[in-house]
């Protein structure tokens, strides 16, 4: 399956990315797999997505959870918690 990867903020900048466009394996069904996933790239992934850092998902522009199913085509986001002042 293929999807668009979107990344935001403090987790763009860590990696050095905004954009990408991914083809999965097939036990890459969920949100919650696809950043264990990229995760698992290691160094600046594995550290702007480790597992338990604070961070907010959206599939398809709708905000998510980890238990979210991933679609053909689907846009994935990563963001930190947005906070205002």
């Amino acid at each position: 399956m293929k999807i668009q990867l979107r990344l935001f903020a403090s987790v763009r900048e860590a990696i050095g990315l905004g954009q990408e466009s991914l083809e999965l394996p097939p036990e890459v069904a969920t949100v919650g797999a696809l950043r264990a996933h990229l995760a698992a790239r290691g160094g600046a992934w594995a550290e702007a997505l480790a597992e338990g850092r604070a961070l907010r998902m959206a599939c398809n522009q709708l905000m998510c959870g980890p238990d979210t199913a991933l679609s053909e085509g689907a846009e994935v986001a990563f963001f930190p918690p947005v906070t205002g002042g």
